[in-house]
């Protein structure tokens, strides 16, 4: 799964996330890697603790709410609080996969990944995020307020920046369904349900399909 949601924070809103990380303090990213980790990883973070992490990730959680596509392609149980990076002229995240448990805070599994991106593509060249799937290499970039949702499984890297800086929002969702085909399978059938109700929003046939979602749902979910 690799999924764009664009527009999840709005233009004031990028600039209200802007200006309070340009006053806040950044420390070195490795702090939060795995020994492995640690070794791909050069970039700079804003503290998890940080009151104004914490302010600017309920500002991102509230969007993600009212956002159908998310719900709809994550049906999230758990969202980790967001944090926030910054790669400056010659910092990269080399080849990695996030750990499958997020420890601090509330304990949950990483079943998804997700980038928000806050600068725009044009302010700084290089730092796109590189996602390997089954169909290969996708490189991302993206307009700020806008996000990527990808499985948390999967090899990904953050290329090098070469001119200016990029930062973005990054968080983990544990969703509340497990495996990785099932959910691709409901999102896809949720997509279709909701195409066909725009055609024909009486069809029998629409009623037939969602309750077959709805039945999929209850025996692949989990508490």
């Amino acid at each position: 799964m690799l999924v764009r949601i664009g527009n999840v924070l709005n233009a004031e809103q990028v600039a209200h996330v802007r200006g309070v990380l340009e006053k806040s303090d950044w420390a070195d990213g490795k702090v939060t890697a795995g020994p492995l980790a640690q070794k791909a990883k050069n970039n700079l973070q804003v503290p998890e603790t940080s009151p104004a992490a914490r302010a600017l990730g309920e500002i991102i959680l509230a969007a993600l709410g009212k956002s159908d596509l998310f719900n709809s392609a994550a049906l999230s149980a758990h969202i980790s609080p967001p944090q926030f990076n910054r790669y400056d002229v010659g910092m990269t995240y080399g080849n990695h996969i996030d750990n499958a448990l997020r420890l601090s805070g509330k304990r949950m599994r990483t079943d998804l990944s997700a980038t928000l991106f806050i600068t725009d593509p044009k302010e700084y060249d290089g730092g796109e995020l590189v996602v390997l799937d089954t169909y290969g290499f996708h490189a991302v970039k993206l307009a700020p307020g806008d996000m990527i949702l990808y499985s948390a499984s999967s090899k990904h890297r953050v290329q090098p920046v070469t001119r200016g800086s990029r930062w973005a929002s990054f968080f983990w969702i544990q969703s509340m369904i497990r495996d990785e085909s099932a959910r691709n399978m409901l999102f896809e059938m949720d997509g279709a349900i909701q195409s066909l109700a725009k055609k024909n929003a009486d069809a029998e046939e629409i009623l037939t399909l969602t309750g077959v979602y709805h039945n999929l749902f209850r025996r692949w979910s989990e508490p």
